[in-house]
């Protein structure tokens, strides 16, 4: 099973597609884990995304197609995969079917998470993570027991840049301008379903993974 999750910044995509990786027994594969990496290991792949990233904006398709080529052909991925973060645009999303194509396979299902854009606004605006760990907190829905704690290690939460009000603003008029237009080049496609995102985590999950089933 090869599933392509969509959705905007704060539609929850990362938590769901760890939770429906694990359920079908294929592999989660984030755009924004593996631009990380590449971060913290300060490779030119990196500190290259870092500036973009900063800013709200998307990483130019340059940068991340060749990654994501070399990522979903390791012998791990070889069972399936949930893509989390890509493609964000339709030229990336032409990149990957052909990539795809040479190896003889396709996407099964791509499934759009919709949220709407105060809600978005809400969750990103309260959104922590702690540098240890990277579990992720809300100031309203999933505080932390001790504030600016992590529960799990003791680990010191931060707000990223990208989740800044200002940085959320641009995120989504990013998403909306860039990203959005996704939804129209899938739709058509017989694997493609739209979910609501705007329920409790559990809720979400089960639409998915009905969805997917």
């Amino acid at each position: 099973m090869r599933v392509i999750l969509l959705g905007p910044p704060g539609a929850g995509k990362g938590t769901q597609a760890k939770t429906m990786s694990e359920s079908l027994g294929i592999v989660h594969i984030s755009s924004g884990d593996l631009l990380r990496d590449n971060q913290e290991r300060n490779t030119e792949l990196g500190n290259t995304a870092r500036s973009y990233m900063q800013q709200g904006l998307l990483v130019p398709d340059d940068l991340i197609i060749g990654m994501i080529e070399e990522r979903i052909g390791r012998a791990d991925a070889s069972g399936g995969y949930v893509l989390d973060g890509f493609p964000r645009t339709v030229e990336q999303a032409q990149a990957l079917a052909a990539a795809l194509e040479r190896r003889g396979e396709s996407i099964d299902r791509v499934v759009n998470i919709r949220v709407s854009e105060e809600e978005l606004v809400a969750r990103l605006g309260g959104r922590w993570i702690c540098r240890a760990c990277q579990r992720p907190y809300h100031e309203l829905n999933s505080p932390p027991e001790n504030e600016g704690e992590c529960d799990d290690c003791d680990g010191e939460l931060y707000q990223r840049e990208d989740d800044a009000s200002e940085a959320v603003s641009r995120r989504i008029r990013v998403f909306a301008e860039q990203t959005a237009p996704l939804i129209d080049y899938y739709s058509g496609a017989s694997g493609f379903v739209d979910v609501d995102g705007e329920g409790t985590i559990d809720e979400v999950r089960e639409s998915l993974l009905r969805a997917v089933s």
